[in-house]
């Protein structure tokens, strides 16, 4: 099977690139902006019709999307989310490869949802702030593509490779300098928001899974399970050895943006502040929790690996920077 993984560098594609070479039967061409891969190209700058000339050379049978962007304005998560996809989507029309489409979403279209309720496919989308837009706009353009394609949904992906600008990679780094300092005590804010999070190497098998299914529509890709980020770093606190007091700050008066576990200051929040609108960076609100039955009916596939080895993960590689 030829397989054309686009984004092959990233922090999702790196580990489905590991996994797609690990299969005998797959011939893996990975297409980015970098210089190690093997065909150059820009998907947010480059023509369909450049994109369609590449896809006859190469006819793959599946094209995996995990290109994009998670932070920036506006327009440039527009072009790089948005448009991006509308590029590929139009040079698979106008090819005549007939691939697969296998494109990675993300949790965030969703936006806010009920606390306690698990969010499904048929939810209705309002994504709550312009990252999520720009992915529900992709899935949009795949779904109306007549193409064979499916959107697999990825909830909070942690694991090894975690970015250091995310909420865990925050919280790694904020305890990593409190142990090497010696301080006995580590005070953090923005960690009442409850998010599903599930290891990066799960996501993988899943991308794998959906392109060898006939799937299509939308795949929602998480562990089924919230858990509040108050808990996740008492668990990273406990797999660190960190034998030091964890003390959360009051959220930040509304309107104000808190950076989910960096330390803060007494000049960061006031007194009797309300809780923030949304104290996770996503614009997903207090609460996201997966309904995951259609991954597991449809592709079979079901999450092996527990947050606490995604943690232990991620404090490894803070640890080596100590």
């Amino acid at each position: 099977m030829r397989v054309l993984l686009i984004g092959a560098n990233g922090y999702i594609g790196r580990f489905v690139a590991d996994r797609l070479l690990a299969d005998p039967a797959v011939q893996l061409t990975a297409l980015g902006r970098g210089d190690d891969a093997d065909v150059r190209f820009d998907l947010a700058t480059g023509s369909p019709g450049a994109l369609t000339r590449f896809l006859d050379a190469v006819h793959p049978g599946v094209v995996i999307n995990c290109a994009g962007a998670t932070r920036g304005g506006a327009r440039d998560l527009t072009r790089h989310n948005t448009v991006a996809v509308a590029t590929v989507c139009e040079a698979l029309r106008r090819s005549g490869c007939g691939a697969r489409l296998v494109q990675i979403g993300c949790g965030a279209e969703y936006g806010p949802s009920q606390p306690g309720s698990s969010t499904a496919e048929d939810a209705v989308p309002r994504p709550g702030g312009p990252y999520g837009v720009s992915k529900l706009a992709a899935t949009e353009l795949v779904l109306g593509s007549g193409l064979d394609a499916v959107v697999l949904r990825v909830f909070s992906p942690a694991g090894p490779g975690t970015p250091a600008g995310s909420p865990l990679g925050r919280l790694a780094e904020a305890m990593r300098r409190a142990m090497q300092a010696g301080d006995g005590e580590l005070k953090l804010g923005g960690l009442g928001a409850q998010r599903d999070f599930i290891d990066v190497r799960d996501v993988a098998r899943a991308v794998h899974a959906a392109s060898l299914s006939a799937a299509q529509g939308v795949i929602n890709i998480g562990s089924g399970r919230a858990v509040r980020l108050r808990d996740a770093a008492a668990v990273l606190a406990r797999v660190a050895g960190f034998g030091g007091a964890l003390h959360e700050l009051d959220a930040p008066p509304m309107g104000v943006r808190t950076s989910v576990g960096h330390p803060r200051t007494e000049s960061d929040h006031g007194m009797h502040s309300p809780p923030a609108a949304y104290p996770y960076p996503d614009g997903c609100g207090s609460w996201q929790q997966a309904d995951v039955r259609t991954a597991r009916d449809r592709l079979g596939w079901r999450p092996r690996i527990n947050l606490e080895e995604s943690l232990a993960d991620i404090w490894m590689e803070a640890a080596c920077r100590i």
